[in-house]
């Protein structure tokens, strides 16, 4: 269940940093919880479905190293971040 190519585009677009960027932090965070919301609405649906969410417990704990990792070097793209996203309310 890859993303839809437009919504992909769409997230990297709102949160690079320049035109071309496709591997900051913030963007790959945003990636993963437009994945981790998409995997989460599934396993609503097939909660027998151990496979994705395994996957979903990897992804959750990518985002969380990165956000770490996004707080120690820049608090305030942090700050940002997950305001834009709505995490940790």
């Amino acid at each position: 269940m890859p993303l839809a190519p437009e919504l992909k585009q769409s997230v990297i677009k709102d949160f690079a940093r320049s035109g071309s960027d496709t591997g900051s932090p913030e963007v790959q965070i945003a990636l993963l919880t437009s994945r981790i919301k998409q995997v989460a609405t599934h396993l609503r649906e097939h909660k027998q479905d151990a496979h994705n969410r395994r996957g979903l417990v990897m992804m959750v704990s990518r985002r969380n190293k990165l956000l770490r990792y996004l707080a120690k070097t820049d608090p305030d793209k942090y700050r940002e971040t997950i305001k834009r996203l709505g995490l940790r309310k």
